[in-house]
């Protein structure tokens, strides 16, 4: 199962209401767990289940014009879901602080400790700004 994290720039307004009903369709269709987090400036997302499947899905976005300035931080393979059963997760809006960030530590309980790190630092960052 690969397991894929990215992040990038958000390219023009974006409804993250849409885009997750959107993505939760076609991540339930393929097999799709993962994260998504937006701060309205950028996406940081993790995508794993099946190789094609997160391929695929990775492909699509790339071509979304939503986003700016993919990157791949983290790529590998990974032996059972990380991210649950959940077809997308998200940060909620207006949902700040310690709240948000307790919901997000028992979101990332499973996941590796770089993965961890990953979303542990960038939430940090984005509350400190």
């Amino acid at each position: 199962m690969l397991q894929l994290v990215y992040i990038s720039s958000v390219a023009r307004a974006a409804d993250l209401a849409s885009i997750l009903a959107v993505s939760r369709i076609n991540n339930r269709r393929d097999g799709i767990s993962g994260l998504l987090y937006s701060d309205g400036v950028r996406f940081l997302q993790a995508l794993e289940g099946p190789t094609l499947a997160v391929e695929t899905a990775y492909a699509r976005i790339k071509q979304d014009p939503r986003h700016n300035a993919l990157v791949i931080l983290s790529r590998r393979e990974v032996a059972t879901r990380e991210f649950g059963d959940w077809a997308m997760a998200e940060r909620r809006v207006g949902e700040e602080g310690d709240q948000f960030c307790a919901r997000i530590d028992r979101l990332l309980a499973n996941t590796g400790p770089n993965v961890r790190a990953t979303f542990d630092s960038f939430i940090k960052l984005r509350r400190a700004a």
